[in-house]
C-alpha cells in the first residue's frame, strides 16, 4: 500500500504540473455543455412551407392563416400550381409543400373527408418527419375547432357529432424543454469521453519521455501501476461531474428529482470502467498520436450508439445488442433516469450490472497487457 500511495501521489503531482490539463478537465467541458445543450436539439424550428391553394375558399384561407400563426413554420410562397411549388423544393427553398384541392371546402360542408396532400423534402429526415407531424397537428386542430366551436363563418355547416378528444401529458419533461433532456446526457458523455482520452495519452506520454522505464525496474506490481494511474483520474472525473451538475442546475435549471448520491455511486463504477479502457488503449499505443487516433475510433462509435441523439429502441436489434458493451450508453441512461425520472438503484440495476462487468474486464485486460520488466 505504501508503494501505491507514492504512485498516486506522483500522478497527482504530474497532473497539477500540467497547466493545460486542469482547464481541459474543468473549463472546456462547461463550455461544451453550454454550447451543445443549446445547439443539440431534436426540436425542429423554422420549417419552410409553400401552400398551393387551388380552392381559394374561406376554409382554405383559415388553414393558411393558422399555419402562418404557428411560430414553427415560415410561409415562403403561395404558388397557384404544384409545378412552381416543386421547383421551389428543387431549389431547396421550401421543406414542405401543402396542396389544397379545388373542392376542399365543398367536400367539408358535405360532411366528406377532403384530402390534403403534403409533399415533404426528405433529404433532411428529421426536418421532414417532425415538420410534417407539426403540419398534421395544425390541420387536425383546425378540423376540431370547426367541428366543435362552429364559428360564425361556418354557421351554415350542419351540426356534427362531438369528436373524440385525446388528452396527453408529457411526463418527466412536461415543458418539452430540450436542454433538460440533452444536458444530463451531454454531461455524462463529456465526463466519460474526457477520461478515456486523457488516460489513453497518459501512459504513452511517460513512455515517450522515458520516465516509465524507471518505474519498470522497481518492484511495483502491474496492478499497482494500473491502480496508481486510475485513482487520480477517477478523482478528476468525479470533480468534473460535480462541476457539470452544478453548472447544469445554475444555467439550465435541470430537474434533479432523484438522489444525486445514486449518480455518484454509478459514476464511480462507470469511470473505473472507462479509465480501464483508456489504460488498455495506452498499453498498445507507441505514441500519443496513436493513442488519440485509437481512442477517437472508439469514441465515435460510443457517441453514435449511446442514445444521446438517436434512441436506442429505434435501432436495429443487432445495434441494440452492440450498445451493451458501450459504457457511455449506460451512463447517459442512468443520468436521465435519476435526474429526470427520480429513479433509484433498483431502477438502474441492469446498467449497473453491465458497467460493473465491463469495469472488471477492461481493467483486468489493462493489467494483463501492461508490459513490465520483472
Amino acid at each position: 500500500m505504501r508503494r501505491l500511495r507514492f504512485l498516486i501521489q506522483k500522478e497527482f503531482i504530474q497532473i497539477f504540473r500540467n497547466k493545460a490539463l486542469l482547464p481541459m478537465m474543468t473549463l472546456l467541458p462547461i463550455i461544451q455543455l453550454i454550447v451543445l445543450s443549446n445547439a443539440a436539439s431534436n426540436e425542429v424550428k423554422d420549417v419552410r412551407i409553400a401552400v398551393v391553394d387551388q380552392d381559394q375558399s374561406e376554409l382554405s384561407r383559415a388553414l393558411s392563416n393558422k399555419i402562418v400563426a404557428n411560430d414553427r413554420f415560415s410561409l415562403i410562397a403561395t404558388p397557384f400550381n404544384k409545378k412552381d411549388a416543386l421547383d421551389l423544393m428543387q431549389l431547396d427553398e421550401v421543406d414542405i409543400v401543402l396542396e389544397v384541392p379545388n373542392d376542399f371546402e365543398r367536400q367539408f360542408y358535405r360532411g366528406e373527408q377532403p384530402q390534403l396532400q403534403t409533399l415533404v423534402n426528405a433529404i433532411n429526415g428529421q426536418q421532414a418527419t417532425v415538420g410534417s407531424g407539426y403540419l398534421n397537428n395544425i390541420i387536425s386542430s383546425l378540423n376540431n375547432q370547426i367541428r366543435v366551436d362552429e364559428p360564425s363563418l361556418f354557421s351554415g355547416i350542419p351540426k356534427r357529432n362531438e369528436p373524440v378528444v385525446v388528452s396527453s401529458n408529457n411526463w418527466y419533461n412536461p415543458e418539452l424543454d430540450y436542454p433538460h433532456f440533452m444536458a444530463p446526457g451531454i454531461l455524462a458523455e463529456l465526463t466519460a469521453l474526457l477520461t478515456i482520452v486523457l488516460t489513453a495519452m497518459n501512459t504513452v506520454r511517460e513512455r515517450e519521455i522515458g520516465t516509465i522505464e524507471q518505474i519498470n525496474v522497481t518492484p511495483i506490481k502491474k496492478w499497482e501501476f494500473i491502480l496508481g494511474k486510475l485513482v487520480p483520474f477517477l478523482c478528476l472525473g468525479l470533480i468534473l461531474l460535480t462541476v457539470g451538475l452544478i453548472a447544469s442546475k445554475l444555467i439550465f435549471d435541470i430537474p434533479m428529482r432523484g438522489n444525486i448520491g445514486v449518480i455518484f455511486i454509478y459514476a464511480v463504477v462507470n469511470l473505473i470502467c472507462v479509465l480501464g479502457f483508456g489504460l488498455l488503449i495506452s498499453n498498445f499505443a507507441e505514441t500519443q498520436q496513436q493513442a488519440i487516433f485509437v481512442a477517437f475510433f472508439f469514441v465515435l462509435i460510443f457517441v453514435l450508439m449511446c442514445g444521446l441523439f438517436t434512441p436506442i429502441d429505434s435501432m436495429p436489434k443487432w445495434a441494440q445488442y452492440a450498445t451493451i458493451p458501450n459504457p457511455l450508453a449506460h451512463f447517459i441512461s442512468v443520468s436521465r433516469k435519476v435526474l429526470l425520472k427520480g429513479s433509484g438503484l433498483a431502477d438502474i440495476k441492469m446498467e449497473f450490472l453491465y458497467t460493473f462487468i465491463l469495469a472488471i474486464l477492461f481493467n483486468a485486460a489493462a493489467v494483463w497487457s501492461y508490459k513490465k520488466q520483472e
